[in-house]
């Protein structure tokens, strides 16, 4: 049976320290830019909690220590909203975690899916251009508290 469509599994950080929130800006060519939580996809045979750790590193300088699996996020994106018309649609499946840094120091990454790294208050977020993950991942991460979102 042909393939149909793709699947791409990803781990995500959400940071949160003294009310900020940590997130990085996606900017791919082709692609509608924004800020998003760091992260992304898992290589071969890896863990997703070790992709989330090692992606968060990558694009924001920071190693982490994950606190708890909020939940899950599940986007499905046609040829066109992936930015190569003719591809397959792609199934995108994301495992959104809550995590605390250890060390390091804030820088963005080079060469990536993201070109800048930064801290914004929470109200600050909401006037933020940001794809959907952000919301998904504070809406998970204000239950996981026990709160209702702002």
């Amino acid at each position: 049976m042909p393939l149909t469509f793709e699947t791409r599994v990803g781990a995500y950080g959400l940071v949160v320290d003294q009310g900020r929130v940590l997130l990085a800006h996606f900017s791919v060519p082709g692609l509608e830019p924004g800020w998003t939580l760091p992260g992304g996809g898992l290589e071969f045979g890896e863990d997703p909690s070790a992709a989330a750790v090692r992606e968060v590193f990558e694009e924001t300088g920071y190693r982490i220590e994950l606190t708890s699996l909020l939940g899950t996020d599940s986007v499905h994106l046609s040829p066109e909203q992936r930015g190569t018309p003719g591809v397959l649609p792609l199934h995108s499946f994301r495992l959104i975690y809550a995590a605390r840094i250890v060390s390091g120091e804030l820088m963005s990454e080079t060469n990536g899916s993201t070109d800048e790294a930064r801290w914004f208050e929470f109200h600050e977020v909401t006037s933020l251009e940001r794809v959907p993950l952000v919301d998904t991942a504070l809406r998970l991460w204000h239950v996981h508290r026990g709160r209702h979102p702002r």
